[in-house]
């Protein structure tokens, strides 16, 4: 599927976050939504980014954002990650990679001169009436924050 756009409705999406529990898009409607990818926990630049939101957390908060981070990785997995950098916000588990699809996020990529499929690095922001209202596609990991905020 291709990228949804800014004025697109979100695609709809259900699945567990790292305590088995079910969220859904449904779940944060009045409620603006940060909703991000990404490719693995603990990696540097995955860190980097979970850490620069965690940081920010009560800024984002006190801006009326919701966070809520996307990857394959497993609930044991995402645990982890959430208790080793203390993240105060939900991850969701995507082993299907069927967010990931809805979203246009699994994708081709390059590094290293080598072609391959994975998490294209993306942060939607979701409006309270469920409609994408920015998307960021050159996430800056280590300010990342700011370009929420719009600065």
């Amino acid at each position: 599927m291709s990228m949804p756009k800014k004025g697109d409705k979100a695609p709809d999406f259900k699945a567990l976050n790292q305590n088995n529990e079910t969220v859904q898009l449904s779940d944060f409607k009045g409620k603006k939504l940060a909703l991000y990818f990404y490719p693995q926990d603990n990696t540097p630049t995955c860190t980097t980014e979970a850490c620069n939101l965690r940081d920010n957390y009560s800024s984002l908060k006190a801006a009326g954002f919701e966070i809520l981070g996307v990857s394959p990785d497993s609930a044991q997995k995402h645990q982890n990650f959430i208790k080793k950098h203390e993240l105060p916000f939900d991850l969701l588990v995507d082993s299907d990679k069927s967010i990931h699809e809805k979203y246009g996020v699994w994708a081709e990529k390059t590094r290293f001169g080598k072609t391959y499929i994975g998490t294209l690095r993306t942060t939607f922001i979701i409006d309270e009436n469920g409609v994408i209202e920015e998307v960021i596609d050159k996430v800056k990991s280590k300010e990342h924050h700011l370009q929420l905020l719009g600065k």
